[in-house]
Order: C-alpha cells, then structure tokens, then sequence
C-alpha cells in the first residue's frame, strides 16, 4: 500500500494500532516529494533530515510507553508566511530569502504539541499577493491534475502538495480566497475559519484585519481534524475568539435535512463559466437529495466587494510590510548609501512587482489627501457587505456559490494583467470582508481532468455546520479524481533548497 495516499484518520489509525512506524510514514512522504517535486514545485524548503529525526523520536517515544498524540507522525505541509522556528521562512520573497525564525508561529506549536510532523515550507505568491503561484520570487507551482494550468494562490504550494500526495494535508492562509481557490484548482477541500477562530500569531501579516491561517486537505474529515488541532484562543493574538475549537471531527455524521441554503445569484450568471455553473448545478441536485431546502439568495452589495477589498488590503500591506527596510533583518543593498537611499534600493530590489503595486496603491490610499475619498469610505461601505450576511443568515443555515469564475487557467495566461487575475478573487473575497467561514469542496473534473468546486458559508463560529453539510455533500457526490498527469513522468530527484 501507498502510505503516502492514506488520510489523516487513516494514518493515525495505523500509529495508534501499531501498523506502521513513524518513522515509515515519514520516509514515505520524503520519497515522494524527492521524486516529484521537481516537477510540481510544491516546496520552498524541506528538511529531511530534521523529519526522520523527529520521527525516530516519536517513534521511541511510543516504544518506551508513552502517549500516543492525537496527530503522532502525521506529516503536514506549511505555507511559507507562517513562521518556523529553525525553519527557513521567505514568504516567497527575495527581501527574507534568508530568514530563519527563532520562534514557532502559534498554529504549528499546536501541531508539534498534537504529534504531527512539518514536513517543510510550501511555495506562495509573494507575501501572499496573488493568485495563481506566479509572484514567488523563486519559482511557479503547477497544477498536478494539468501541469500547464496554475495551481491557483497564493497557497499554491499548500494546495499542490496536499492534491498530489506530498504532504498529508496543509497549513494556508486565506486573506481573499488564497485557501479556497488553490483548493478549487487543485481538487481539495480548503478552509477559511471565521476570522479570530485560528490565531494569527507567528503569520507575517499582509491585511491584518483579513488575513486567516487555515486548513487544506483531501476530505472534509482530514479538515476537521486538522482544523480541531490549531483553532482556539491565544493570548498573543488580541483577535483570537475566546471560544473553545468545537469537536468539528464529531459532529460531522449528523444530518443536514431540513438545512435551509441560499443559493447565491452569481450562481446563475450567464457571465459565470458554463463549466462552473454545471459544477454548481450537480451540488444543488445533491444537496435537494439530501432534503436540505435551497432557495435564491442575495448578498446586494457584494458587488462593491472587490473595490473595498482593494483599498482596504492594499492599505493594511502598504503598513505592514513598512517594516522590511532592511535595517533589522531581511534583505540589505550591499554597499554604502545614505539611509533613504538604502530604504529606497533595498525595498526595490527585495520586494517584486506585485507588491511593489499594492503598496504604492495602499500608501496612496492611507495619504492625507486621499484617506477620506479611499480607504474610509471603503472602510465604511465594509460594514454593508457585513450586513447583507447578517440579513441572509437570518433566513438561511448556509450560502452556496461559486469559488471561482474559471476553472484553472494557464501559468502565464494573467501575469501581465494584474485586473484580471484580481478578479479571480471576486467570489472569495465577501466572506473575507465580512469575517464568515466558507469552505471549498470539489464537485468533479471537466473533460480536461481540471477540478471544478463550490463554496459553501455559514455564520460566524458555525464550522461545525459548515462541515457538517460539506461531509455530507462529499459523500453524496462520491467523486473519484483522475489520475493527476505528474505521476505519468519520470522526474528528475530535484530537493528543495
């Protein structure tokens, strides 16, 4: 058997029997990602060594009778803008090429605490601004399913890895759909928790008031229990809830007729893909089967939701990413210059394009003469797209709707235009905006083998639902993937750096 192709329930089955060793599972893993990553790309760094010594660790552990952790030996991926300790961490950008953190972000100190194993860091657009893979300073990802189309972003990597079995599943984060669509290009189920659900203590931050650390995996019970293993109160982060993780893994066999579910108007747009909207269609057919009672539904002010988002991301990352001047780590033009001069090179030359692009726009943005027509009136016109939620979850349990408006387009298709590829977020970014969870499922593989998927929301802190409905969603449509094309060639043994 592949122990490689296992579940996380599946695996942790086989430690807690005895079936397999850790330090098996690990080796399995590491086999595949030296055999495939130089084509996939998935990885900006592994460690392997450090990984089988953790695993003979454990291993001993459990020898010697001690207790076995709920996720003992699981091998999970992490995006590369949460923070590593001993682990290079770059956020896919030249400015921290080099930077090893001296301290676990809070989301992977609950991994260790739980047993599981950081397998490495996954590739990302930089700093998170993307979506498609292609702004890493290093290199683009491919979709396993096609390798010409992108993998989507900016937890490209994440997604990747998780889809092509280089990793049991994965750590995102989500500040406009960076979760949710690589999930959908790659055919997984991905998670963005209701903001302050996961702390975000240890994520470089891009938007702060949007940015969420979630999960990837390849069922909606890995997610659960991945998602049980990093959710909950840190008092590092001033925006982590209060509220205790549900038991998202137990509450997942409860059954969902009588569910009321908006369906969302874009669903029915003629503009929409005729391909998603089929996607769409085969979920609403299952979802009736499963006696919950769909009905149209409407976010009316979802269509300033794009606008808003631009101006409020743009203006938290032209703050936050102020601290990489090259004065206290990252990045430093070589050489002697002037202290503006050294800001001005170092920025220019550490930070790519894209990021460039936003920051100027936030700088604009938050400037004394523009901060009232800009990012206050965005600011203010947020609270109606929260609004329009709070209204719809007062007469529906759930919200169906489309992740993305294509299926996965082709690496290079939008590069040179930065408007479309920011419109691949148009669907995502309301729930971002407005602080609700929305997940990710896939629904089924067009003619070509590209997954198609659905986004489903529900109320704040009502994962437990959420996942309850996509559980029983994915056992209804029952969808058996193609065979992904990387694993028809022969690749060249290629270790991250």
């Amino acid at each position: 058997m592949d122990i490689a192709r296992s579940s996380i329930a599946r695996l942790r089955r086989a430690v807690q029997d005895r079936e397999w060793s850790i330090e098996r599972i690990a080796d399995s893993f590491l086999k595949r990602i030296d055999r495939y990553d130089g084509i996939l790309r998935c990885y900006l760094t592994v460690d392997a060594d450090e990984v089988r010594e953790e695993a003979r660790r454990q291993d001993q552990a459990i020898r010697q009778g001690g207790p076995i952790r709920p996720l003992a030996g699981i091998p999970i991926a992490v995006k590369d803008n949460i923070l590593t300790k001993g682990l290079r961490t770059t956020c896919g950008s030249r400015m921290l090429a080099d930077f090893v953190p001296p301290y676990d972000a809070a989301v992977v100190e609950r991994l260790r605490q739980a047993g599981a194993i950081v397998l490495g860091k996954t590739n990302c657009d930089e700093f998170s601004m993307g979506s498609s893979g292609e702004n890493s300073a290093f290199f683009a990802t491919r979709n396993p399913w096609v390798l010409d189309r992108t993998p989507g972003g900016s937890s490209s990597g994440s997604a990747a890895a998780t889809a092509s079995f280089l990793a049991a599943a994965a750590l995102g984060s989500d500040t406009g759909g960076s979760i949710r669509q690589p999930a959908a290009f790659c055919g997984v189920v991905g998670l963005k928790p209701t903001y302050g659900r996961v702390s975000r203590f240890g994520l470089t931050a891009f938007a702060s008031s949007l940015d969420q650390i979630g999960p990837l995996a390849r069922s909606v019970r890995d997610l659960s229990i991945l998602l049980h293993a990093v959710a909950g109160r840190d008092e590092r982060d001033a925006t982590s809830s209060l509220r205790p993780p549900d038991d998202f893994e137990g509450r997942l066999e409860g059954h969902v007729q009588g569910m009321r579910i908006g369906v969302l108007e874009d669903c029915d747009k003629p503009t929409l893909n005729r391909e998603v909207r089929s996607a769409i269609d085969r979920a609403r057919s299952a979802l009736e089967d499963l006696g919950c009672l769909l009905e149209p539904a409407q976010l009316p002010n979802s269509r300033y939701a794009m606008a808003i988002y631009q101006i409020v991301a743009a203006a938290e990352a032209s703050s936050n990413l102020a601290r990489f001047d090259g004065v206290r780590y990252g990045f430093r033009v070589p050489g002697e210059h002037p202290l503006s001069e050294m800001y001005a090179l170092s920025r220019s030359l550490g930070l790519g394009a894209e990021v460039k692009r936003r920051i100027m726009l936030g700088t604009f943005a938050l400037s004394a003469e523009s901060a009232e027509a800009y990012y206050l009136r965005a600011s203010r016109a947020r609270r109606l797209v929260l609004e329009d939620y709070l209204k719809a979850f007062e007469r529906f349990d759930a919200l169906l709707g489309p992740v993305t408006p294509t299926p996965p387009f082709m690496l290079g298709e939008k590069t040179h235009r930065p408007l479309s590829m920011y419109l691949s977020d148009v669907y995502t970014v309301t729930a971002n905006l407005a602080g609700v969870p929305a997940l990710s499922l896939p629904v089924e593989f067009n003619r070509d083998s590209l997954p198609l998927a659905v986004q489903l929301q529900t109320p704040h802190f009502q994962e437990s639902d959420l996942l309850r409905l996509a559980y029983s969603l994915e056992r209804r449509l029952d969808l058996e993937p193609p065979r992904p094309a990387f694993e028809s060639m022969d690749a060249t043994p290629q270790s991250p750096e």
